[in-house]
């Protein structure tokens, strides 16, 4: 027996959609200023990748306000719990159409490798590429600012590099377990409309 309910919150969905769109247009123009291909030409690439940076730092700005002002920074708290359950499903149990070991709520929307995915992605991933933007971005002034002889343009870029593929690896990852669903589009549906089916 299955029932819906309402997981995701308007400001929820626009969040997503909106890093969505965002982070997609980082990496096609972060992957061509990288020297990948060429697409829009660096200066365009150059100045659309760093009005998309400003605009997910405000985006995530109002994110982590409302998710401290609304409580649902408890979505995120991280668990062990299940964990092994969970790894044997992605890897076996779903191949197998086994029973799913979480019970996603209004008030649990993330199992727990989820979880431990959003903490990698908030403590690591991020602060890897945040800062490594920032001192890419603001290389004239590191003279200015006593840095310069610390830094190198080389390391700075290297994992600035590192942290894309990375987030290119978690994007496609995301993307391929919004088709584990009881049906295909289903997560994808939940993300648009807020209502999750559940068993």
């Amino acid at each position: 027996m299955s029932e819906r309910i309402y997981v995701f919150k308007r400001f929820e969905r626009f969040w997503h959609w909106s890093q969505a769109a965002l982070i997609i247009a980082l990496m096609i123009t972060g992957f061509e200023i990288h020297g990948t291909y060429s697409l829009l030409g660096f200066g365009q690439a150059v100045e659309i990748h760093t009005v998309a940076a400003w605009s997910l730092v405000t985006l995530w700005v109002f994110a982590i306000f409302w998710h401290f002002t609304t409580g649902e920074w408890k979505q995120y708290i991280p668990t062990l719990d299940k964990v092994d359950a969970m790894i044997k499903f992605y890897l076996m149990g779903i191949f197998t159409h086994a029973p799913h070991p979480f019970k996603q709520t209004a008030l649990k929307k993330h199992n727990p490798l989820q979880r431990l995915a959003y903490l990698g992605f908030w403590v690591f991933m991020s602060p890897m590429i945040w800062f490594s933007g920032w001192f890419y971005l603001f290389y004239a002034d590191w003279a200015a600012w006593g840095v310069d002889q610390y830094l190198s343009l080389e390391w700075v870029a290297f994992f600035h590099t590192v942290g894309a593929f990375m987030i290119l690896a978690f994007f496609i990852v995301h993307v391929y377990l919004t088709t584990t669903g009881h049906t295909v589009t289903s997560h994808i549906k939940a993300m648009i409309t807020g209502w999750e089916k559940v068993e």
